[in-house]
């Protein structure tokens, strides 16, 4: 392994072209494993690389910094246990990240997600299907999506990430279609737009009347344009902003949550493989 001063490391998010331009998390595991540089190194468990390729690009940059000690830790995590780390990224999302939102909104739905037995596996997931689903119908498809687009803004993308990536790397259709159903509300236009939806409920439409009536008594399409432009841009941050102020509680609970996760991903111990044992 090479050696990597981590005191001094400051990660980036995105991708670079070499060592000199910068490192986001797994890149600095390629580096230190004495790989060819890429953010995909082959010592690294696939769903930890998804994982974690997703959250160095959204967390702050501060925040992400806290990833700095995981990288000698990955080095040799290709270890077997993908499929087993997919199906805690599926639990993580269905039981930790969902109901906390569900509950920020005052929705009573988040205990019976969080009293779930842990879904390991395809018919763990069959079994609490009908509670997500409960859970869905009861908040409504507009709070449903609003949950997932908050649970972004913590390490929703990257769980989401890392099980499709394991259950693709697995190629086991099952698995992926589980993680499907369990997950599928995290991507998407829809849930973007829900929200803005609902910003626009709050303070898009007051500001919109109060730009049309200053253009119209100026009478000048020039300025009933940039009033309009300023004004949805001035409700549009305001909007984001409160609801920042709102979820920031929430983010940073499911943030530290996030790592805990990581940390248990880490401590599974090695899958043997018993045919390499006979060779």
């Amino acid at each position: 392994m090479k050696t990597l001063d981590l005191e001094t490391l400051m990660l980036a998010s995105g991708a670079h072209d070499n060592p000199e331009s910068g490192m986001c998390v797994m890149e600095a595991v390629a580096f230190v494993a004495g790989e060819p540089f890429s953010d995909h190194p082959k010592c690294a468990c696939p769903t930890l690389g998804a994982f974690l390729r997703s959250w160095n690009d959204s967390l702050d940059e501060a925040t992400r910094q806290k990833l700095k000690p995981y990288i000698p830790r990955l080095v040799g995590t290709n270890d077997g246990n993908s499929e087993r780390r997919t199906w805690m990224c599926v639990d993580w999302l269905s039981r930790e990240c969902t109901p906390a939102f569900l509950d920020l909104a005052g929705l009573s739905q988040h205990s019976a997600l969080r009293a779930l037995p842990e879904i390991k596996d395809l018919d763990g997931l069959k079994s609490a299907q009908p509670v997500l689903d409960a859970a869905r119908e009861a908040a409504g498809d507009a709070a449903w999506d609003a949950a997932w687009v908050a649970a972004r803004a913590a390490a929703g993308d990257a769980a989401w990430a890392a099980a499709r990536e394991a259950a693709r790397e697995a190629a086991r259709a099952a698995a992926w279609d589980a993680a499907w159903v369990a997950a599928r509300e995290a991507a998407g236009d829809a849930a973007w737009d829900a929200a803005w939806v609902a910003a626009r409920a709050a303070a898009g439409e007051a500001a919109r009347a109060a730009a049309r009536e200053a253009a119209r008594e100026a009478a000048r399409a020039a300025a009933w344009d940039a009033a309009w432009v300023a004004a949805w841009v001035a409700a549009r941050d305001a909007a984001v902003a409160a609801a920042k102020r709102t979820l920031a509680p929430v983010v940073e609970k499911l943030q530290a949550s996030a790592f805990k996760l990581i940390d248990r991903m880490l401590a599974l111990p090695k899958v043997i493989d018993l045919r390499e044992i006979a060779k």
